[in-house]
């Protein structure tokens, strides 16, 4: 099992995110003691008589003076069984773009509902949301469940709803938990609570340190975009050619084969350098130089890649979610940012438009405005090297940027199909929860 756990949280606006968070990190003793001083100083200034625990989480001005949550906190903490890194994100619909951000990297979801409103719109989307990102593990917390007197029937009603909803955008069934929760109190947070002995199942830190953890990047096959070729051509080092940059996914060590893409060029690792000396390998995530047998034209934005090579062309099919005030329309000009490559781009077609509410889809729409997703086809105004965003998340995924001001558009998923399940309603619960579609949008699971 591995010891580090990335999950995202989301949910409705008021749904207790942060105070979750807050009690996560204050019931496992992973607050600074002037950190907590300050919570209950800004919760005494507020007329509290106890600690605001969201406030462990809000830290911007403006987040604090509001009460909620406008940008995505990163969290680290750890227990004795495993690490953890959180990113706490925004429940307003139109910080949908954070939420992206939050879950790109997660391997585990936790949604929140209201006990009290149980799933709503928000809940809809953000589950959508984290299945097109193919986040493979959810956890339902049905947090405030005291202000609903912990009623058990209320619990199962919320939760097979919100199963079939998960179930239906193609998430196996055991892959997905329901917890009854109170942030504020602590119910089944960290501790087990006695005020639901209907409730068997784990508290959501136990679920958190034994869920098992799936295949990461270092499990993919090599890929290694480069951002910078280091040529000091000093006395010391005349011929010193290296390629710098951060291992996206994979392995590699000195002697492998590998590929420079575009072009196809081959060539050898003849060493891996870093700041503090040589290394016989380098896995996803680590900052290195890489040195190669053979004097390759080489620049910024190529990708060294080994094992199955991605597919290099200038015209793809993607998933993308729409970030931006201004409407996508066909024929849109863009620039593409794939790796550490960017490129003038078009979107020639829009395919459809998914309706993450009632998982169906509208073919050849005339336009994607903010926070929807659609499938479209993209066209690069030179060739660019893709993998399959369900087989690298890493490298199958690109954003999509305004050419006039350099604003983000839109995050995209080369290849990621839409679940489109015509004539569900989810207002119902999904249909059955055992019903699945062939073009399920992920396929999470072990």
């Amino acid at each position: 099992m591995s010891d580090l756990l990335r999950l995202a949280t989301a949910g409705s606006v008021d749904d207790g995110k942060s105070t979750l968070v807050g009690r996560l990190l204050y019931d496992t003793k992973s607050v600074l003691a002037d950190t907590l001083d300050a919570v209950h100083r800004a919760s005494a200034d507020r007329g509290l008589a106890t600690p605001d625990l969201s406030l462990l989480v809000d830290g911007l001005r403006s987040e604090r003076e509001q009460g909620i949550t406008i940008d995505v906190a990163y969290r680290y903490f750890a227990t004795p069984k495993r690490s953890f890194v959180l990113a706490d994100t925004p429940g307003h619909v139109q910080y949908t773009r954070n939420t992206v951000t939050g879950a790109s990297t997660a391997q585990l979801g936790v949604l929140l509902v209201d006990a009290r409103k149980g799933v709503v719109e928000q809940t809809r989307r953000h589950a959508a949301v984290l299945a097109l990102l193919g986040v493979p593990r959810l956890v339902l917390a049905v947090n405030k469940i005291d202000l609903v007197d912990y009623d058990e029937v209320t619990f199962a009603r919320i939760a097979k709803e919100f199963t079939a909803h998960a179930t239906a955008l193609g998430f196996v069934e055991d892959t997905v938990v329901e917890i009854p929760v109170s942030a504020l109190a602590g119910d089944n947070v960290v501790e087990r609570s006695t005020n639901t002995p209907w409730y068997s199942g784990p508290t959501l830190l136990e679920h958190l340190e034994t869920v098992p953890v799936d295949a990461d990047p270092h499990d993919a096959p090599f890929r290694f975009p480069v951002q910078h070729v280091i040529r000091p051509r000093t006395a010391e080092h005349p011929d010193y050619r290296g390629y710098a940059g951060q291992v996206a996914a994979g392995t590699v060590r000195v002697g492998d084969a590998v590929a420079v893409l575009p072009t196809g060029l081959s060539s050898t690792v003849a060493g891996i350098d870093t700041a503090d000396g040589p290394l016989d390998e380098a896995a996803a995530g680590q900052s290195v130089t890489l040195l190669l047998e053979h004097d390759l034209d080489i620049s910024r934005g190529d990708l060294v890649a080994g094992g199955e090579p991605p597919r290099v062309t200038d015209e793809f099919e993607a998933t993308v979610c729409w970030l931006a005030e201004k409407a996508l329309t066909p024929g849109a000009r863009v620039l593409v940012k794939h790796g550490t490559r960017t490129v003038q781009a078009i979107v020639t077609e829009l395919r459809n438009r998914f309706d993450e509410q009632r998982l169906s889809s509208t073919d050849s729409p005339d336009s994607l405005v903010l926070n929807e997703i659609g499938q479209v086809v993209v066209r690069t105004a030179e060739p660019v090297p893709v993998d399959d965003y369900t087989h690298n998340r890493r490298t199958g995924a690109f954003l999509v940027i305004d050419a006039a001001d350099g604003s983000t558009l839109a995050a995209g998923l080369v290849g990621a199909p839409l679940p489109v399940l015509d004539g569900v309603d989810a207002d119902a619960g999904g249909g059955s929860s055992a019903q699945t579609d062939s073009h399920a949008l992920v396929s999470p699971g072990p």
